[in-house]
């Protein structure tokens, strides 16, 4: 059975991302090939440890496809009394990915900074 999970490092902190607010995000195809962002499938926030309490996607509703990942950052920045800049470089971090076997683990961590953040396909 095949799942979604994500957790969130604080890379300028040294540790788990407590209290961010994440939105999955269907992708949609267009008949002309364009793809936009469809409906919210699921709202989640991470624990003490950075991490969901649960999947973000398994089982049935885990389908072949293209997500996309919206996380929350700048406000947990705000919240961990970080210096920031206003505008903030990064507020909103987006990860697109596509899944091309729902029967596996996709884990797609993120690594992040008030200034950068990098991820990738975890297990």
């Amino acid at each position: 059975m095949g799942k979604l999970t994500t957790h969130i490092l604080d890379t300028s902190a040294g540790k788990p991302a407590a209290g961010v607010h994440i939105d999955l995000f269907e992708i949609i195809h267009s008949d002309a090939g364009d793809r936009t962002r469809g409906r919210c499938l699921k709202r989640a926030v991470t624990n003490d440890d950075g991490r969901c309490d649960a999947a973000l996607l398994e089982g049935p509703a885990f389908v072949k496809g293209v997500y996309e990942l919206a996380f929350s950052i700048g406000a947990y920045f705000d919240r961990t009394g970080a210096s920031l800049p206003e505008p903030k470089f990064i507020d909103v971090v987006l990860i697109r990915f596509g899944v091309e076997d729902a029967g596996g683990h996709y884990h797609v961590p993120l690594l992040v900074s008030p200034f950068g953040y990098s991820t990738y396909r975890g297990s």
